[in-house]
């Protein structure tokens, strides 16, 4: 019995393991696609600082240089017949959400996600609803290190419009130009993207509704159409 209890326990690490991987991977995959239809459609890295910075870090999470490829060729193959949408609703305890995708059948994608809507008790809401209460910003985190001051005023000239903690805040256009000034100036860039921030976050009181949230934003992300889940909601402690 204590055989089959270890093999069990291997197993299920190993399994944990590889959904980890297996999440990095997809995050990865996600922004690069982003970073390509943030480039105008371009592919090469060369011309492309979004994909440029999106292809490092995804070799930084070890994705092998075949799948980059792969990827690479999928968005030339599929360009003509993807279209970007932003569909916008209200999840549990009304939590505002945005839903960035790109599909090649925007019905289809659209009925998948109402059903996770209606899976959660939420619901859909029409164009320009839920749209209004996030800001369209830039967020570069960096490692925080001693003589930081002197970064912080480059990047105020730069585009900077906030700082919290390791996380500059900075307008969409300017975020290319905030990371490599950051890079020049001997700092490490740990994350760059474009998101959508919500103005009025709704608190959420206890963990069960927070995991309500977190589990309906993870069923959401796991559709292949989905590039980004951005979700108003904070947990009042």
């Amino acid at each position: 019995m204590s055989g089959h209890s270890k093999w069990a326990n291997i197993k299920n690490r190993k399994g944990a393991q590889d959904k980890k991987r297996s999440e990095v991977f997809t995050k990865a995959a996600k922004n690069i696609m982003t970073a390509i239809r943030m480039g105008g459609g371009n592919t090469n890295e060369e011309s492309n600082g979004y994909l440029r910075e999106a292809v490092e870090k995804a070799r930084q999470a070890d994705m092998p240089k075949e799948n980059i490829e792969r990827l690479l060729r999928r968005f030339e193959e599929r360009k003509g017949k993807v279209q970007a949408a932003m569909f916008e609703g209200f999840g549990p305890l009304g939590v505002p959400m945005m839903i960035e995708v790109e599909t090649d059948n925007k019905n289809r994608t659209l009925s998948e996600i109402r059903l996770i809507f209606r899976n959660y008790n939420s619901s859909l809401a029409e164009e320009g609803a839920v749209r209004f209460l996030f800001d369209r910003v830039g967020e570069v985190e960096f490692l925080r290190q001693a003589g930081d001051e002197e970064i912080q005023l480059a990047l105020i000239d730069k585009g900077a419009i906030d700082f919290e903690g390791e996380v500059v805040v900075t307008e969409p256009d300017k975020m290319m130009v905030v990371v490599e000034t950051i890079n020049k100036m001997g700092g490490k860039v740990v994350r760059s993207e474009i998101v959508m921030r919500s103005k009025q976050p709704v608190m959420v009181e206890n963990k069960d509704d927070w995991d309500k949230v977190v589990e309906m934003i993870e069923e959401l992300e796991d559709n292949d159409d989905v590039i980004n889940v951005f979700a108003g909601f904070d947990y009042h402690e």
